[in-house]
């Protein structure tokens, strides 16, 4: 949580800088989401934190093969260990992606398809939740912090009008947080409408 101490001596812009870091996490992980969401152009992000199923345990794509995309509407998996394949394919079909995935027993092929209005709304409708989560995860970082605050107060380590103070400056920083994660989401909507 936390990395500062809240007390009668907490320099604002300290805690301001606190709050800041541990609510940016999560805008990270939001832009990281939101490269996985296909706006026309194939990237490898789309497919290198797919979970595959080998050698016993749950592993990232990423770890398994070498990943490319040759050209705008087209993925490529090549497999270091030819065995784990149908693995592989088996994960890439069950993804969220909508495709089925070509495997010529040397490499995996993955044609994006065109995109149809109905894929459209989907991926609207998935950008939606992953922004309520960013926005959820956001607010439990404020929620945690403020609860921080108060234990603060009632052990009289902090005033009435510090406990104030450091509160409204905990919303202005979330506020902010949460315009910058619609933003991030308003933009890769546009993208997707777009297509």
């Amino acid at each position: 949580m936390l990395t500062i101490d809240v007390n009668e001596t907490t320099n604002p812009k300290q805690l301001e800088k606190a709050i800041a870091d541990e609510m940016d996490k999560h805008i990270k992980h939001f832009e990281k989401e939101l490269l996985k969401v296909r706006t026309g152009r194939a990237h490898t992000s789309m497919i290198e934190d797919i979970k595959v199923t080998c050698y016993g345990s749950v592993m990232p794509l990423r770890d398994l093969a070498a990943l490319s995309a040759p050209d705008a509407g087209l993925l490529v998996i090549q497999s270091w260990d030819k065995t784990v394949m149908p693995e592989i394919e088996k994960a890439l079909s069950a993804s969220d992606l909508g495709v089925t995935p070509l495997n010529d027993g040397t490499i995996i092929r993955i044609q994006l398809p065109r995109m149809s209005s109905a894929r459209r709304d989907d991926l609207i409708k998935s950008l939606g939740q992953k922004l309520e989560v960013c926005r959820v995860s956001i607010r439990n970082i404020r929620k945690d912090i403020h609860n921080f605050i108060r234990e603060k107060e009632k052990a009289r380590k902090l005033s009435e009008d510090m406990s104030k103070r450091f509160q409204d400056l905990l919303q202005k920083v979330t506020d902010k947080f949460i315009e910058t994660a619609d933003k991030l989401s308003q933009k890769k909507e546009e993208e997707v409408k777009l297509l």
